[in-house]
């Protein structure tokens, strides 16, 4: 069984900074990745990696977002800078050990936390 649980949103004002956390029940081999969803809109990547070390930016994310995992904690990631009000949504960790293809695409993945909700107010 796989769970998944996010922590670590938040309001915070432009241009702060969050730190998301996702606790894994157990450590998985294979892709950890954060998704968000905004109002009204369909959930996207923001980034991804595998237990091998390859890791995956949507482009919005490069340079501001950046994903990291802690073996020991079965714990990953998500530190947020300079965060923009286009940044607010709920954001979801997902797990799936094995993706052929577009790894920061919600249909491939099977697993997923409930989701902590990030505002950002200008």
């Amino acid at each position: 069984q796989v769970e998944l649980v996010e922590s670590g949103g938040g309001s915070v004002q432009a241009g702060g900074s969050l730190r998301l956390s996702c606790l894994a029940s157990k450590n998985f081999y294979g892709w950890l990745a954060w998704f968000r969803q905004a109002p009204g809109r369909e959930r996207e990547g923001v980034a991804t990696m595998h237990d091998s070390g390859r890791i995956h930016y949507a482009d919005f994310a490069k340079g501001r977002l950046t994903i990291s995992r802690d073996t020991a904690k079965n714990t990953l990631y998500l530190q947020m800078n300079n965060l923009k009000p286009e940044d607010t949504g709920l954001y979801y960790c997902a797990y799936q050990p094995i993706i052929s293809d577009r790894p920061l695409e919600a249909g491939a993945y099977s697993h997923w936390g409930q989701g902590t909700q990030v505002t950002v107010f200008s």
